[in-house]
């Protein structure tokens, strides 16, 4: 029984040994490996794509990375916010590794889409409401004018921010941006932005076109009904002249000759108005003739 029990306890005590001897093996071959990574994955290549405003020299300068830098012992994270902060018309960015010596930087820049005026400066924006830059009256020919709202501390390479009472009317410039661009319409934005008033939001639109939305209404519908009613007015040979105004019940549009302009009220007149664009569902819309008896 004793010799039993002595081999019994060698076996356990070889079992012991073995799993250690396991688990020891395999910290070695990591630590290996991680050594390895550290002494050979040296940055040598670094590629920009994607980039236009800003040249690939000044990325990598403000990424911090230089030649020479681990590969796997760098922080991604913090390149990115540093370019980000740095360079404000990057609008989005990756970055990958290549081994064994190459890193590559995948930059998205902004666009302005439209600027507002405060103490004499002109703060350019993107569609996030981003300042891209300030300057003069030079910076924004071809941008509309954001009126309505007041900028407070405004940064170039920061979000817009605005009092309290105004946040709102912000949070509903950033959704019309993201809708009008899902759209492919940013381009045509012409002349001003207005949300200085509290239940619509007005815009230019083309050359002589002011269109009027709700500002609290689904602008995914409201652009796409915006879209439908342009459409029907070329058909139509009806000239894109007006205000084309959207804030009225049952998602109707209805074209008044005269266009709304900042410092005008709204002024709107039935008996002068073209429906463009009907409802879901409704019967199309009268002949311009019709319309106009």
């Amino acid at each position: 029984m004793a010799a039993r029990r002595k081999r019994k306890a060698r076996r356990r005590n070889r079992g012991r040994f073995g799993f250690l001897y396991k688990l020891l093996s395999i910290l070695l071959i990591f630590a290996a490996i991680l050594a390895g990574c550290v002494v050979f994955f040296r940055v040598n290549t670094m590629v920009v794509e994607g980039n236009s405003r800003y040249t690939a020299e000044e990325i990598i300068a403000a990424s911090g990375v230089e030649q020479g830098d681990n590969l796997f012992t760098l922080n991604k994270s913090q390149m990115v916010f540093r370019i980000l902060t740095r360079l404000p018309y990057v609008d989005d960015l990756s970055i990958d590794r290549k081994l064994p010596d190459t890193l590559i930087f995948h930059v998205t820049e902004s666009t302005p889409v439209a600027w507002l005026e405060s103490g004499g400066t002109c703060w350019l924006l993107d569609h996030r409401c981003k300042i891209l830059e300030a300057g003069d009256a030079s910076l924004t020919q071809g941008l509309p004018e954001v009126l309505g709202l007041t900028p407070v501390d405004a940064t170039v390479g920061s979000r817009l921010t605005v009092s309290p009472e105004e946040q709102n009317k912000l949070e509903r410039l950033r959704a019309f941006f993201t809708a009008i661009a899902g759209r492919q319409m940013t381009g045509s934005l012409t002349a001003f932005i207005d949300l200085s008033s509290e239940n619509e939001l007005r815009f230019g639109y083309g050359e002589n076109l002011t269109v009027i939305f709700p500002l609290n209404g689904d602008f995914d519908q409201e652009t796409y009904e915006l879209k439908r009613a342009l459409e029907t007015m070329d058909e139509r040979g009806i000239p894109r002249t007006g205000t084309l105004d959207q804030n009225y019940e049952g998602r109707e549009s209805h074209l008044l000759p005269e266009r709304w302009l900042p410092g005008q009220q709204t002024g709107r007149t039935d008996d002068a108005a073209e429906q463009t664009a009907p409802p879901e569902g409704s019967q199309a819309p009268q002949e311009e003739e019709d319309a106009n008896a």
